[in-house]
């Protein structure tokens, strides 16, 4: 306990300050309602029932579900840019709304984007602004942020008079780092047009997002990350706002890729990723857990029970966590930090094996109750797994509950009789 007091949750604790990290997370975060319009337009045009896809292309739905899949999906790596950037400049400076630094981030992403030449013209084609493009408009977003901060905190702007109306004043302060920023990027551009890769886009996706990807979206770079995100719980830490940031950018690629595939009547070429996650690890799978605890036998965890397992089954798992609680009780330790490693090993066998189709990559909606949550992932399967899989939570936390309610019922038998 000391060794992970005094070294281990300083380093834990000051990833959770990061502002880099908490701008990439936060700009994640913001892209969420934008995923979930692509996801619900993909739903719609793949939907399992053959009448629904008959009725959508019957009105006239295909094309606009299409476009609608390619300006939110499609257009995934743009949104970045701007979220991220605009997160980052909100951390270092609470006084600016990051807006007129998001564009700056915007225009610096389309300075490095390649044009695609055509009969008609130069034409900007989708190619780098989904999926594949994401970790370039992460970066970008953090860079032009940063600098976009220091060009506003070291005083290099124009300083015009304070009679001119403010608007007008925060205009053309921000001028010279937008025209110093572009500039930047142009040569930047210019450089790696002259490399091999021939666009930064190409050197970023070879070098960094695909090993990456072939890192951290496999099935055991999951379980670790659940693992230790339950972990960081265990000992009062909000493992999520840790652990997520880290690979949230790799998985939420992953699904757009799913997503764009299953929109071209393609196979799915991702079994994991950031739905998968979030689809079977809903509540920390504890939701039996939850439900148990309602009908002990000792008065503290029905009590508990009471509170927790409506919540629970919403996905809010905070009142179990705490009201148990589960933060640094050795009783609940095991299936308290294993079990959604366990959960997700069979959800991803029962995937591979083809019993279980892949999640469709939608992001889930926060805030639906079990089932209902798993609904967009594209097929009734993978809402059936999602049920059952608490089943199997509450399997895992059963010798653990039953030895803690006994426990708790003998001690308040006791007290009552020393009351007597």
């Amino acid at each position: 306990m000391s060794f992970w007091n005094n070294k281990v949750m300083p380093f834990f604790e000051s990833l959770t300050r990061n502002k880099y990290l908490n701008a990439v997370s936060q700009g994640m975060m913001n892209l969420m309602p934008i995923l979930l319009m692509g996801s619900l337009a993909v739903l719609l045009l793949v939907f399992p029932i053959k009448d629904v896809q008959s009725v959508v292309a019957t009105i006239g739905l295909t094309p606009i579900l299409a476009s609608v899949n390619n300006f939110t999906i499609g257009f995934m790596a743009v949104y970045v840019s701007f979220f991220v950037a605009r997160a980052l400049i909100q951390q270092f400076d609470k006084t600016d709304d990051g807006v007129r630094g998001g564009i700056l981030s915007l225009l610096c992403f389309f300075i490095i984007t390649p044009l695609t030449n055509t009969e008609a013209g130069s034409v900007l084609s989708f190619d780098w602004l989904g999926a594949s493009g994401v970790f370039t408009a992460m970066f970008t977003g953090l860079f032009v942020g940063r600098l976009y901060t220091l060009f506003i905190q070291k005083g290099i702007t124009l300083n015009l008079s304070e009679a001119i109306p403010p608007m007008i004043r925060q205009v053309f302060s921000s001028l010279v780092p937008f025209f110093c920023i572009s500039v930047i990027f142009m040569i930047i551009s210019i450089l790696f047009n002259h490399t091999t890769y021939g666009s930064v886009h190409q050197a970023v996706y070879s070098l960094i997002q695909t090993p990456l990807k072939n890192f951290g979206g496999n099935i055991w770079s999951i379980i670790l990350l659940a693992t230790v995100g339950q972990l960081l719980w265990f000992f009062g830490i909000h493992g999520t706002n840790v652990t997520l940031p880290l690979m949230q950018p790799v998985l939420m690629a992953m699904d757009a890729e799913n997503l764009s595939a299953a929109a071209a009547g393609l196979p799915m070429p991702n079994t994991v990723g950031y739905a998968f996650f979030a689809t079977y690890t809903l509540c920390a799978t504890s939701i039996g857990f939850a439900i148990m605890m309602s009908f002990a036998k000792s008065e503290q965890y029905k009590a508990v029970g009471k509170v927790a397992a409506p919540a629970a089954i919403f996905g809010i798992s905070e009142p179990m966590v705490f009201g148990t609680p589960l933060v640094l009780n050795f009783t609940f330790a095991i299936p308290f930090i294993l079990t959604n490693g366990i959960v997700l090993f069979i959800a991803y066998l029962l995937t591979v094996s083809g019993i279980v189709p892949p999640c469709l990559g939608a992001n889930p909606v926060f805030g639906l109750p079990i089932g209902l949550h798993a609904t967009i992932q594209g097929s009734w399967k993978i809402i059936v797994l999602q049920v059952l899989l608490q089943v199997v939570g509450a399997l895992i936390y059963y010798p653990f509950f039953k030895y803690a309610d006994k426990k708790a019922y003998k001690s308040e038998q006791m007290r009552l009789q020393e009351k007597e």
